[in-house]
């Protein structure tokens, strides 16, 4: 358990402590009215919420209207009770990553990542990879460190695997943006057993991002981490350093 975990189940917090107020938004298939109102504060009851009150009412398309509303709820969560795998590196500085690199390693990183199957988003894995980074913070390419190579998108695991191969790769990053039917289970299900049939899973470190991965399910694919929405490129180069990275022996 998380040393700071509160002991004491919890409700949302809205204006005071546990007052259990949550904002939910919705599409109901009515054009504005007052008949549609009444219908959006009877659907958010049906969903648990006391007392609600449609905040925003606005025509989303002809015949459809978008409302957000506020309510409380009566649920509470008991945090001490949630034990969930997480990514527990320590955050390192540009020059820090640089600096071990050289010390420990001696050589640069080669990292080699794409976006797979049908996938042609290619927002994640750019955001990780180029040098323009993602929230000012820089991508991977602009590290002397690291050597990157990004396939961009709509690359099928073999051709992934092969080339990640070639180029001896240390890591593969693979970022899922779509995730209709679980697709991006599927392929990175698949690229883990491809790894593995072809005898070299256990010779890289495999990544996988997007908008609906987390490290407990990349850990279930078989990959060695999961990152989120909200990952900086300095995250990844963290992990990777304190992967590859070992101190030196005296």
């Amino acid at each position: 358990m998380h040393p700071t975990t509160p002991s004491k189940p919890l409700r949302a917090y809205g204006d005071r402590d546990g007052d259990g107020m949550v904002q939910l938004s919705f599409v109901l298939p009515l054009p504005p009215s007052a008949r549609a109102r009444e219908a959006a504060k009877r659907f958010a009851e049906m969903h648990g919420l006391d007392d609600p009150l449609v905040a925003t009412m606005e025509s989303a398309a002809e015949g459809f209207c978008f409302f957000v509303v506020y309510g409380r709820s009566r649920h509470a969560v008991d945090a001490s009770t949630i034990d969930v795998p997480e990514v527990r590196t320590e955050a390192l500085s540009r020059d820090d990553v640089e600096h071990r690199i050289k010390t420990r390693l001696g050589r640069r990183i080669v990292v080699v990542g794409a976006c797979t199957g049908s996938d042609a988003h290619t927002v994640g894995i750019d955001a990780i990879l180029n040098y323009k980074g993602y929230a000012g913070d820089k991508g991977l390419e602009s590290y002397k460190g690291f050597e990157v190579h990004n396939l961009g998108a709509q690359v099928e695991n073999d051709q992934l695997s092969a080339r990640a191969r070639a180029l001896k790769a240390d890591a593969v990053l693979v970022s899922q943006v779509i995730t209709q039917r679980n697709c991006h289970k599927e392929n990175g299900r698949a690229l883990v057993e491809l790894l593995e049939l072809e005898g070299w899973r256990s010779e890289v470190i495999l990544l996988f991002g997007g908008p609906r991965v987390d490290h407990q399910l990349a850990l279930e694919l078989g990959f060695d981490a999961g990152f989120g929405p909200g990952t900086k490129p300095g995250d990844v180069a963290s992990y990777l350093v304190d992967r590859l990275c070992a101190p030196v022996t005296p």
